[in-house]
């Protein structure tokens, strides 16, 4: 159930399952049934419920729910401009049994129905809403309407999560056989509420067809590769990792990440600190050793010995040339690599350069962990399609991009992409992306592959902080991830 299917995967998921013989109209019966129970469960029996339909099979959805809810005894009412479309032959078909009056959409009203049906656009949706539905969905937002939506809010675009000039805001939503892109990014998760997933019988087989390539960040997706610990392992078995400090008044975040990479998996870690800075990292360390390195030079020779097989570059390590070179040095080292903060920062007036090194290295992993300014500076603004920025950000570079947020995207050259939909609000605190890039180091350092160590990072990374919760710090993370990792090892 990982997968999710944008809307051109959605409508050729419904087109392989009509040509294997079920037809268009038992899906959308089915789909129909689905929303009237989720109604049933918000209505009270004998209950107001108002269904808004729009022109097309989202519509047609939508007068399905409306005369199931009437069978069942709902005082049930449909609001809508115009009939379905011609070329929506379904849902003419399902308007038509509709034997009941359809009001037009500007007479929808809050003393309609304490609970809504939103059936007007689906996740498929093209173009801005405006006008007179623009302005019946601002009057539903600002009632007191539980609003139900067929498939994703309104006025969501079911590929981005963007909003298309105005957009309903549901308490729950029904979407059918798997979720869309657009129900975890946001700000279209932000309006969807709960959402439910309903099997209307389109068979799992159609993905081998489709072959999706965008998923929920979930165990499902990666856990098969997570290096959990053999028993007969040692700790090069579960491979050396470096984290590069800064100097003596910006070691802190350098630390965070050391930590994290240690918690997350690697047998060994390492933090390389300048000589100034050896005092101040020595005074905090206890599991994670200290090397003095000064340069490039001293870096390279540090990660000569191969069994330090990853390495962090940037948190507080500084913007300008002096970075850039200790970067060039871990890339030619033949480690796992991992870049944040200020290591991307140094390359902003040179992005191509770094690619360019980066491109030297086969089959290496390389990871960077941008949040959306430090992208921004490397690959030019994300705008509203995150996920496409974060795909052509892999591709340009051939590193595996982390594009952090509430829905941080992990994409990988190969047009892999994964959304998180577990990051709790306070994440948002300083230092947390640190220990984001320390957890993806140390999975690195394990052997994990890239793509799936960045995803089990951020899923991690999420859950431990919901372990914490309200009034969560950086230093709480690592400690809080072996009751993630307990978590994640108890599951089937």
């Amino acid at each position: 159930m990982s997968a999710l299917l944008t809307p051109a995967e959605m409508a050729e998921a419904d087109r392989l399952t009509v040509a294997s013989g079920l037809s268009g109209q038992v899906l959308m019966a089915r789909a129909g049934l689905a929303v009237a129970d989720a109604v049933s469960h918000q209505a009270p029996l004998g209950g107001r419920v108002a269904i808004l339909c729009g022109p097309g099979n989202n519509g047609g959805d939508g007068y399905v729910v409306a005369r199931i809810l009437k069978h069942r005894g709902y005082r049930a009412s449909v609001f809508a401009d115009a009939p379905p479309e011609a070329r929506a032959a379904d849902a003419a078909a399902a308007h038509a049994e509709w034997r009941d009056a359809v009001a037009p959409l500007a007479d929808w009203s809050e003393g309609s129905a304490g609970v809504v049906v939103d059936a007007l656009y689906g996740a498929g949706l093209s173009r801005d809403i405006a006008g007179p539905t623009a302005e019946v969905i601002a009057r539903l937002n600002a009632s007191s309407c539980r609003v139900v939506a067929v498939d994703i809010p309104s006025g969501i675009d079911g590929a981005t999560g963007a909003v298309r000039g105005a957009a309903v805001t549901a308490a729950e939503t029904v979407t059918f056989y798997r979720r869309k892109p657009g129900h975890l990014l946001l700000p279209g998760r932000l309006h969807c509420g709960m959402v439910r997933v309903a099997d209307i019988g389109i068979s799992d087989t159609v993905l081998d067809t489709i072959r999706p390539k965008t998923f929920a960040n979930a165990p499902a997706l990666w856990r098969p590769l997570f290096p959990f610990p053999r028993i007969d392992a040692h700790k090069y078995d579960r491979g050396h990792a470096v984290v590069m400090s800064g100097g003596p008044a910006a070691t802190g975040a350098a630390r965070l990440a050391a930590r994290a990479a240690l918690r997350a998996g690697a047998g060994l870690v390492t933090l390389a600190s300048p000589a100034e800075a050896l005092h101040v990292n020595a005074a905090h360390l206890t599991a994670v050793m200290l090397a003095q390195a000064d340069g490039p030079a001293d870096l390279a020779g540090l990660m000569s010995d191969h069994r330090r097989n990853a390495i962090c570059l940037g948190p507080a390590l500084g913007i300008g040339a002096p970075t850039r070179a200790l970067v060039e040095a871990a890339l030619a080292s033949g480690a796992a690599t991992v870049l944040d903060a200020d290591a991307l920062t140094s390359f902003a007036d040179t992005p191509a350069d770094l690619f360019a090194a980066i491109a030297t290295l086969a089959d290496r992993p390389v990871v960077l962990t941008p949040h959306g300014g430090e992208f921004a500076r490397l690959f030019g603004a994300p705008a509203d399609a995150k996920l496409a920025a974060a795909r052509a950000a892999a591709a340009a570079s051939g590193a595996v991009v982390v594009l952090k947020g509430p829905d941080t995207v992990v994409a990988a050259p190969d047009g892999r992409a994964a959304i998180a939909a577990n990051a709790p609000p306070w994440l948002a605190t300083a230092g947390s992306g640190d220990v984001l890039a320390g957890m993806v180091t140390g999975l690195l350092a394990a052997r994990m592959p890239a793509f799936e160590a960045a995803s089990a990072a951020v899923w991690l990374h999420g859950e431990a902080a919901g372990t914490v919760g309200v009034g969560l710090i950086a230093e709480d993370l690592p400690d809080a991830l072996p009751v993630a990792l307990r978590a994640l090892l108890a599951m089937q």
